[in-house]
């Protein structure tokens, strides 16, 4: 064998590249009828979710919801056009129609005060102030709503993601237009996690990379990121034992009194059983999707049984899968019987409207966040969008606030506000 002289090969060196992991791509490309198909099973997903959880909510409170207390699915389930899980984001949809992308949090805010249907918690509290003429993001903020940890954004927070397909920014600044208008900190955060995993949906089916693809829109250092980090890193301690799970959560969520700092619901010696917090009902909605495994039913299941606001926490797992698998693959049972022509309480919507009026509002998020839709010889177009990673929100706690924004509406907008509280 020759022998290379050293020379030769010190010459040769800088041509032997070493391999690397190929760049991350700089968009990502969906046509928009797949964004269209998937956009309205999110909606059927939510629909389904709270109609099967609807009549366990808060009977099970640090309780397991037993097996056979779990209402059977029959297709006419699907049909929900009085929930507050479903009517409030479509106070939302509608002011982002009629104002544009660009509203701010006090237009928001009037259109949230001049809203009919019943509320609770935060979003009740939230409404009150505004009607009093506290203005976002006071009527969110801890000084003023004894709720601001609450549930409510999250449950309202689907649309954020639903019209903005990839881009989980834009999910956390509706979180700051809408979410402030009733909850802060943690409270927020949980609508913000909820958005960023639909905007995942549209381009991942694997559940725990959805659930990864929320927490990265939540900022370290929140109880809310301790929480869904914690479920994450047990459920692979406890991969075929969601219960084991359940209990671990229960322990350090529901019974440590650091974890309810601000819940509206404790007392002087013990915390109640009842806990409409974020993070405990955003633990739940985790459980249903990775113990689910990407099965509609088993995820609606698990969410529910979990217990405590068992139909809002199902409602949301089952709309953020149902997001990922599209309503041209879904059982059709789940869709079978869906009612086009009922309107939403309080709302302009039908199903078809609103299925219309999401469509419309993607685009024009695309375009906004510097992307483009492309079309082709035949007309068929595509969504062609940005890829950039999460930028959370600032830190916050509803226990250590920040200062008060002294935000007050002025007499020309309190004149818009025709809806008073008794």
């Amino acid at each position: 064998m020759k022998r290379i002289p050293v020379c030769l090969l010190v010459l040769l060196a800088p041509l032997v590249v070493p391999a690397r992991a190929a760049d991350p791509p700089k968009e990502r490309r969906i046509s928009r009828a797949e964004y269209r198909d998937k956009m309205k099973a999110g909606w059927i997903g939510q629909m389904a979710g709270v109609g099967v959880g609807g009549p366990t909510e808060f009977r099970w409170q640090g309780a397991i919801v037993p097996a056979d207390k779990v209402p059977a699915w029959t297709p006419e389930t699907v049909n929900q056009f009085d929930q507050d899980d479903l009517y409030v984001e479509m106070t939302f949809v509608r002011t982002l129609q009629t104002h544009g992308l660009d509203v701010d949090s006090r237009q928001a805010g009037i259109d949230f005060a001049n809203s009919k249907y019943p509320l609770w918690h935060a979003n009740k509290a939230g409404r009150t102030r505004l009607r009093q003429g506290i203005a976002p993001p006071d009527s969110g903020h801890p000084a003023f709503n004894d709720h601001a940890d609450d549930i409510d954004y999250q449950i309202e927070a689907d649309f954020s993601g639903l019209i903005a397909p990839g881009l989980p920014n834009v999910a956390i600044r509706l979180g700051e237009t809408f979410g402030r208008i009733m909850n802060y900190g943690d409270g927020l955060y949980g609508g913000q996690f909820v958005g960023a995993m639909y905007s995942e949906a549209f381009f991942e089916t694997d559940p725990e990379k959805i659930v990864r693809a929320g927490l990265a829109a939540v900022p370290e250092g929140s109880q809310y990121h301790e929480a869904v980090s914690d479920v994450l890193k047990w459920f692979h301690e406890h991969p075929d034992d969601w219960e084991a799970v359940w209990r671990k959560i229960e322990a350090k969520y529901q019974k440590d009194r650091d974890y309810r700092r601000f819940s509206c619901s404790k007392d002087d010696k013990e915390p109640y059983k009842f806990n409409i917090d974020a993070k405990i009902n955003g633990a739940y909605i985790v459980m249903g999707l990775l113990y689910g495994g990407g099965d509609p039913w088993r995820t609606i299941v698990i969410a529910t049984r979990c217990g405590q606001d068992s139909d809002c926490n199902p409602a949301n797992a089952a709309g953020i899968l149902f997001t990922a698998l599209g309503a041209s693959k879904l059982p059709p049972e789940y869709a079978s019987a869906l009612d086009t022509k009922t309107r939403f309480n309080s709302t302009e919507y039908a199903f078809p409207d609103l299925i219309a009026v999401c469509d419309e509002l993607a685009a024009q998020v695309v375009e906004k966040a510097g992307g483009r839709i492309e079309k082709s010889a035949d007309g068929a177009e595509t969504f062609v969008i940005p890829v950039e990673p999460p930028r959370p929100s600032p830190l916050e706690s509803c226990w250590e606030p920040g200062p008060k924004a002294d935000s007050r509406f002025t007499a020309e907008e309190s004149a818009q506000i025709r809806e008073k509280d008794e």
